[in-house]
């Protein structure tokens, strides 16, 4: 396989580390390790990460009636993927997938099938390009009706030169009433200075930790829903048997809102 340096970390790849995949590198396991060392909560993160998704869709896709998920930064597939969850409950459900790594996008097309009545798409584009994801996707995703924009563990690697306050408002801009911001964000408002300033050091890629209030920025002008923004594990987890494990083991927050 070409068009990546695998001497180089991928947060895609590291992702898959933590949830204990096998699509990554020494590099990204040693950065894994390198940032567990100091935040030893990370593997618990990403497992709860995942677990947000399943919930934040399943209440979409059984609550909301939304069948159509633009999700921008998928990852790696693994069990319990956005499309698995939206077509286990309408098999209809259209989804779009986003990522620019290369190792993603060819799992992507040879595991991500999705279910016959549905359709699933896979753009090869980076989140700085909103203009590009979004006439991608419009060649899957009809754009006169309710979608999710899906942009989970994404955001922190886009740091405040690259404005990502205004690319997410070109998304949002695009979408029509009805549709909805699923949303979650790594935070340092439970980290020592010391711990936040190590796992986000250079040597692991570029990214930002956000306060509380800089992760609701987001999602101005939006609808929140309850139970508004939160530590992640906390969103709507009646759903899940408890215990939950506390927010400073995560270290993330949560929310879901929607456009009027």
């Amino acid at each position: 396989m070409t068009g990546f340096d695998t001497s180089v970390p991928h947060a895609a790849r590291r992702y898959d580390y933590w949830l204990g995949g096998k699509d990554n590198f020494a590099a990204d396991r040693e950065s894994g390790d390198a940032i567990a060392a100091q935040f030893p909560g990370i593997r618990t993160a990403v497992v709860e990460n995942r677990r947000f998704l399943r919930r934040a869709v399943t209440s979409l896709a059984r609550t909301e009636g939304v069948r159509q998920f633009l999700d921008v930064g998928t990852g790696l597939p693994t069990v319990g993927n956005t499309h698995e969850v939206a077509q286990d409950i309408a098999a209809d459900s259209r989804i779009v997938y986003v990522d620019n790594d290369p190792l993603v996008l060819a799992h992507a097309r040879a595991l991500l099938t999705g279910h016959p009545d549905g359709r699933t798409d896979y753009i090869d584009a980076d989140l700085r390009d909103p203009a590009g994801i979004l006439d991608g996707a419009r060649a899957t995703l009809d754009f006169d009706r309710p979608i999710a924009l899906m942009l989970l563990a994404v955001l922190h690697f886009v740091v405040d030169e690259d404005d990502p306050y205004a690319l997410v408002r070109r998304f949002v801009d695009a979408l029509p009433p009805g549709s909805f911001v699923v949303l979650s964000h790594a935070t340092a408002d439970y980290l020592s200075p010391q711990v936040a300033a190590a796992i986000t050091s250079g040597r692991h890629g570029q990214g930002q930790l956000r306060a509380r209030d800089e992760v609701a920025r987001f999602l101005d002008g939006l609808d929140l829903i309850a139970p508004g923004v939160v530590p992640l594990p906390q969103w709507n987890d009646e759903t899940e048997p408890p215990p939950r494990p506390p927010a400073e083991d995560v270290s993330m927050y949560a929310a879901v809102a929607r456009k009027s």
